[in-house]
């Protein structure tokens, strides 16, 4: 049995399952990828070579999760981020292409910082993966990066991935609820934090609702919840000149310029992703380093 046949049984079940044939293809292909350790090379010229021992069974057991809109990452193990590979797991969000504009603006805005003396000093709250700060530590050799969240098992991916990086001596992973108190000592504030609404939970995706972590996702009534909480802590928590880079949900940017004022935050600009949905805050707390 060659691997393309084993390919075509697999899209039947994620066709009979309801994907699109695009969807399907996109789907098996990385997930029969992630089986056999090719990469997508070695995929595209390989389909008609015999199938490996054992290789049909895995494929057509990875794509039963599959069907039930478990998501892929959550099936291969990992997911790119940033041009690297970070594990996952469903103690962590799967890392999205949207939240990379946080680190391609913390290079724009504090990226001079990171090569003075004494290096830069980042904090990352709600680290998840740590897909944020490994990322940072790895592009700013010489920063000093500390991550916080409330998930032991989430920290214990996230040092997985520090490790997997060769960040690990660079990366202080701390089981803690926002800035874990810090104050006046972080030169960039950086998070991805439970943004959504909790009356947006009906319209989410099956495989975003049912597995990855709720605590990650959804942030109250109102989605604005730890941001209400951060925002505060982030004004203490920074050198004045300091800057606070932080994801958002759509329609969220005026609420949350407000809150930044309450906060005595102020509002730089809001970077948007590639679907042009302001996504990105980027503030900073007055002053000069």
């Amino acid at each position: 049995m060659t691997v393309a046949a084993c390919l075509q049984d697999v899209l039947q079940v994620l066709t009979s399952a309801g994907f699109s044939p695009a969807h399907a293809i996109r789907d098996a292909s990385a997930i029969g990828r992630a089986i056999l350790g090719w990469d997508q090379a070695r995929w595209l010229t390989s389909l008609h070579a015999p199938a490996p021992n054992g290789f049909s069974q895995t494929f057509l057991g990875a794509a039963a999760r599959r069907a039930r809109r478990e998501p892929v990452a959550y099936i291969v193990g990992e997911r790119e981020f940033y041009g690297r590979a970070f594990e996952v797991t469903p103690e962590v969000l799967v890392p999205r292409p949207e939240t990379e504009v946080v680190i391609d603006a913390a290079r724009h805005y504090a990226g001079a910082l990171a090569t003075r003396p004494g290096g830069l000093h980042v904090l990352d709250v709600g680290t998840g993966s740590g897909c944020l700060a490994v990322t940072l530590a790895c592009e700013w050799p010489t920063a000093t990066i500390t991550a916080t969240d409330t998930s032991r098992a989430a920290l214990q991916v996230a040092a997985r991935n520090a490790g997997r990086h060769g960040v690990v001596s660079r990366v202080a992973w701390v089981e803690t609820s926002l800035t874990g108190g810090r104050s006046g000592d972080v030169d960039l504030l950086v998070s991805n934090p439970p943004y959504i609404a909790e009356t947006d939970g009906a319209s989410l995706p099956t495989d975003v609702v049912e597995y990855e972590p709720h605590a990650a996702l959804f942030g109250g009534h109102d989605g604005l919840d730890v941001i209400r909480a951060l925002l505060p802590a982030a004004f203490t928590a920074l050198r004045p000149g300091g800057w606070l880079i932080m994801e958002i949900g759509l329609g969220q940017e005026t609420r949350v310029r407000a809150l930044l004022g309450e906060a005595s935050l102020q509002w730089i600009e809001t970077q948007p992703d590639l679907a042009g949905i302001p996504r990105v805050i980027v503030a900073t707390r007055p002053g000069l380093l």
